[in-house]
C-alpha cells in the first residue's frame, strides 16, 4: 500500500474528544458557538434566493455586491481595502488555510501566541511551515513583546493574531498591536490577523487592526467571517481581504480548492452586514454572560480567572485545586456533570481550563453551583 502524507502523524484533533456532545444532563461549556438563532432576515434572503434560482455557478471569489459589503464592513476598523481584494470563503477555517498556502514555503516559521487555538498548528504544518510557540503572560493573556522578539530567526515569515482570542479571551491593547507590527517590519514578515471575534470585544479600545500602523497594510492578510458575530456557525462562510498581490495568489488557490461559496448564501451574508442592532444586541448578552462567567469561576475554590476581554472565553487557572488541567476536566465531567476543555490540548494552555461561556445566564449558574458543590465536597 502506498504511504499517507507523513506531515498527518504530527497532527493533532484539538478539541475533538472534548467536543463530542455528552448526554442531556451535562452542561457544556466546550463549543465556541452562539446559542442565538441566526436573525430571521438572514434566514429568509437565503430562502428567497433559493426560490429565485440562484442555484448556479457564479464569480469564483464572490459576489461583487457582497466582496465590496464586506469592504465596507471593514472601514469601520479603519481597514481600506478594495471589493476586487476580498475573496469569500467557505468558512473563516478556509481563509486561514489560503492565507498560509499564499505566503507560506516548507520550512518557514510561523509564530503562534500561546496557549493559541489548535487548528492553527495543524494549518501551518499542512502548509509545510513550522509553528513556533511563543507564551504570553500568564496573569493577563497578552503578548510579552521581549519574548515574541526572542523567537524571531531568520526563518520567521509569518505571525498569527487573534485578537479577541481564542481561547483566553484576551483583546490586546493598541500599543501592543503597534510593537507586533514594527517587528513585522523590522523582521520582514506577514501578519495573519484572525478577526473573526471582532464584533464581541468589551474593552474600550476594542478589535485594533494591524493595518492602522505604519508598515502593517502591505504586509497585513486579514480573515474573519459570519459564524461568531452573527450566529451563523454552520453557514461556512468566511472571508479574506489584503493587498493586490496577496489576492491574487489567494484567487488562484481558492479557484483551485472549492470554485465558491454556494451561490444562495451571498444574498444572506450580504444582508447580515446590514444587521447593526442584532449584532448589538447579541454583543450586549455575551457581555453579560462575561460578568456572570467571571464572577461565578473566580469564587471557586482553587480557581483563577483573570477576566475575559473579548471573544465568549474564559481561560481559567486550576492548578489551586491540586489538580491538572485534564484531571480536572475528565473529573467535572464525571462527577459534576459539566464539561470544559482542558488546557494541556494546547501549547502552552498547561495548567488551564478554556470555558465558553456560550450559554444562557441561567445554565451558567447552574454550571458554576455544580462545579463549587463538587470541589466542595472534595475539600470537606
Amino acid at each position: 500500500m502506498p504511504n499517507l502524507n507523513p506531515v498527518l502523524d504530527r497532527i493533532g484533533s484539538g478539541f475533538a474528544a472534548f467536543l463530542a456532545p455528552p448526554g442531556p444532563e451535562v452542561i457544556r461549556f466546550t463549543v465556541g458557538q452562539p446559542d442565538f438563532d441566526t436573525p430571521r432576515p438572514v434566514v429568509d434572503e437565503a430562502i428567497a434566493a433559493l426560490e429565485r434560482g440562484e442555484t448556479t455557478y457564479t464569480r469564483p471569489q464572490g459576489s461583487e455586491s457582497l466582496c465590496n459589503g464586506v469592504a465596507t464592513d471593514l472601514t469601520q476598523y479603519g481597514i481600506e481595502v478594495n471589493g476586487e481584494d476580498v475573496v469569500i470563503t467557505p468558512g473563516c477555517k478556509q481563509a486561514l488555510l489560503y492565507a498560509m498556502l499564499a505566503v507560506l514555503e516548507p520550512g518557514d516559521e510561523v509564530l503562534l501566541l500561546s496557549p493559541a487555538w489548535p487548528s492553527y498548528e495543524g494549518m501551518i504544518q499542512l502548509a509545510g511551515a513550522v509553528p513556533i510557540h511563543v507564551p504570553v503572560n500568564r496573569d493577563n493573556y497578552h503578548p510579552n513583546i521581549d519574548v515574541v522578539r526572542q523567537h524571531i530567526t531568520p526563518k520567521t515569515k509569518a505571525l498569527v493574531l487573534n485578537s479577541p482570542n481564542n481561547p483566553t479571551g484576551a483583546v490586546y491593547h493598541a500599543h501592543e498591536i503597534e510593537a507586533l507590527v514594527k517587528l513585522a517590519v523590522s523582521n520582514d514578515f506577514w501578519i495573519l490577523d484572525d478577526m473573526i471575534y471582532a464584533t464581541l470585544a468589551w474593552t474600550e479600545g476594542g478589535y485594533v487592526s494591524p493595518c492602522l500602523f505604519e508598515g502593517g497594510p502591505e504586509r497585513t492578510v486579514t480573515i474573519g467571517g459570519w459564524s461568531k458575530g452573527w450566529a451563523m456557525t454552520g453557514w461556512r462562510l468566511g472571508w479574506i481581504a489584503s493587498t493586490p498581490k496577496v489576492m491574487q495568489a489567494v484567487k488562484k488557490i481558492n479557484v483551485s480548492a472549492s470554485t465558491h461559496v454556494p451561490t444562495f448564501l451571498m444574498p444572506a451574508a450580504e444582508r447580515a452586514l446590514e444587521m447593526d442592532a442584532e449584532r448589538e444586541t447579541m454583543e450586549r448578552a455575551f457581555r453579560a454572560r462575561r460578568d456572570a462567567i467571571h464572577a461565578g469561576f473566580s469564587s471557586l475554590p482553587g480557581l483563577v480567572a483573570p477576566e475575559p476581554e473579548g471573544a465568549f472565553y474564559l481561560m481559567c487557572d486550576v492548578s489551586g485545586t491540586g489538580m491538572s488541567d485534564m484531571e480536572f476536566a475528565t473529573r467535572a465531567l464525571e462527577e459534576a456533570r459539566v464539561q470544559v476543555i482542558p488546557g494541556s490540548l494546547m501549547n502552552g494552555g498547561e495548567g488551564f481550563i478554556r470555558v465558553s461561556y456560550a450559554a444562557s445566564i441561567e445554565t451558567i449558574h447552574e454550571g458554576v453551583e455544580r462545579l463549587r458543590t463538587w470541589l466542595t465536597s472534595m475539600n470537606g
